[in-house]
């Protein structure tokens, strides 16, 4: 599809349901025709639960991308295998980087420590890629609050060059309303946020803080450079 025509598509999209609950948005993206083939993208983190049970709630069978950097903390392997169940989710599919490739590019596993943008690249970003191919929208996570470029979030993007749409479902949503959604679902949280955790990514690039604070500390880089401008990566150290 063109992309003047995503572009115009998504504008329609974002004027018409400017003023719809996130359920309501959610269940219309996964029922109606027009959005095609679509996925949850989901990091099995802190907040991740939200839109888990509200895909749970409309059609368990909605694909679902997890993507394991095999850097991952043991307890988010752990939440996704545990929440997966619990909310009988049934095809969720588990995207990592093959051997070969990561014998290459990272032999010593220790690209995290000299290159975190390429390891971002090679452990995360190409696995959603290929995880990605033959879909026409994914569901995203991202909030307004989070902060950054973040604070300028539509509920709907055209994702340029790759001919997908990607939604925010809880782009306006608060702290508060994510912690009432869980709470008032009995939702269980990820067993880090007790120890701190506000925001989790992969073990050895993340430390217990508020927000986004405690992803990659003491760099400028803020983003693990899954979202993409112009078909293009978003660059990792943006705030994008």
């Amino acid at each position: 599809m063109l992309q003047s025509n995503i572009s115009d598509r998504v504008s329609l999209l974002n004027t018409r349901f400017a003023e719809t609950q996130a359920f309501e948005l959610l269940q219309s993206a996964l029922v109606d025709s027009q959005f095609g083939k679509i996925a949850l993208v989901s990091s099995f983190g802190a907040e991740a639960a939200v839109l888990l049970h509200m895909v749970s709630e409309i059609n368990r069978e909605t694909p679902v991308l997890f993507i394991d950097t095999e850097l991952l903390f043991e307890e988010t392997l752990q939440y996704q295998r545990e929440l997966s169940e619990a909310l009988g989710l049934s095809n969720v599919h588990v995207l990592r980087a093959s051997e070969a490739e990561v014998s290459a590019a990272d032999p010593n596993g220790t690209l995290h420590q000299t290159k975190p943008d390429a390891c971002c690249a090679l452990r995360k970003t190409a696995p959603l890629l290929k995880g990605l191919t033959g879909l026409n929208a994914w569901i995203s996570g991202r909030k307004r609050y989070q902060g950054g470029k973040r604070e300028q979030l539509p509920l709907f993007e055209a994702e340029g060059g790759t001919g997908r749409i990607k939604l925010n479902p809880l782009a306006n949503w608060t702290g508060a309303d994510t912690t009432a959604y869980i709470a008032s679902n009995e939702l269980p949280p990820h067993p880090l946020v007790a120890r701190g955790y506000a925001s989790l990514g992969c073990a050895p690039c993340t430390v217990p803080a508020k927000g986004r604070e405690g992803r990659w500390p003491g760099q400028s880089k803020t983003e693990c450079g899954i979202h993409f401008d112009n078909g293009q990566v978003t660059k990792p150290g943006a705030s994008a």
